[in-house]
């Protein structure tokens, strides 16, 4: 009789040290899941971030007018000698709709598209759920006139092509938020 007693209490314990073992190796993986994904996301903001960065800052190179056209707050279009041979450039950087990006999961993603000189190149959305565009004149006033935009600041909003289930079981998708204000040397 203790032999079978014995052998039921270990049946129990066994069975419990199991489903504990079971619901760790769950939350490793859901952990590392969600740890990959919001690396992918950091990895698409910087590199959305740099390639605005990299053209912004050349807003106005060897353009010796207004060089910003278009000051919208998710359009901006401007004047450059982007490719440095002596050609005045325009460039454009602008907005799909979501639908525009079918190949996701993630019904709220957009394509940042750049247009130079009237070609329009399209990237991969990276997540790119929305952008904004504030002008700043010399005192860090928001402003729309062209003539007075000093600084750019772009927002971007980033989330995940697919819905993850976070710690506390719900589906969602993750998001990340990159801001950076861009001082143009020649405007």
């Amino acid at each position: 009789m203790n032999a079978i007693i014995d052998i039921i209490g270990s049946t129990l314990i066994g069975g419990m040290i199991f489903l504990l073992i079971f619901k760790l190796n769950l939350f490793a993986h859901s952990s590392l899941t969600l740890s990959d994904s919001e690396l992918k996301l950091q990895q698409n903001a910087k590199t959305l971030s740099e390639i605005l960065n990299y053209d912004l800052r050349k807003v106005g190179y060897k353009y010796d007018s207004t060089a910003i056209t278009i000051a919208d707050t998710n359009r901006i279009k401007f004047y450059s000698d982007l490719d440095r041979n002596g050609t005045v450039d325009n460039l454009e950087f602008c907005v799909s709709s979501p639908s525009a990006v079918p190949s996701t999961q993630n019904p709220n993603d957009i394509v940042l598209y750049r247009v130079f000189n009237g070609d329009t190149l399209k990237g991969p959305s990276l997540g790119l759920r929305r952008i904004l565009f504030t002008y700043l004149n010399g005192f860090g006033q928001t402003t729309t006139v062209p003539d007075s935009i000093k600084y750019i600041r772009a927002e971007l909003w980033i989330e995940s092509d697919y819905e993850i289930e976070n710690l506390a079981g719900k589906m969602e998708y993750p998001f990340t938020y990159w801001e950076m204000t861009i001082n143009p040397r020649n405007i």
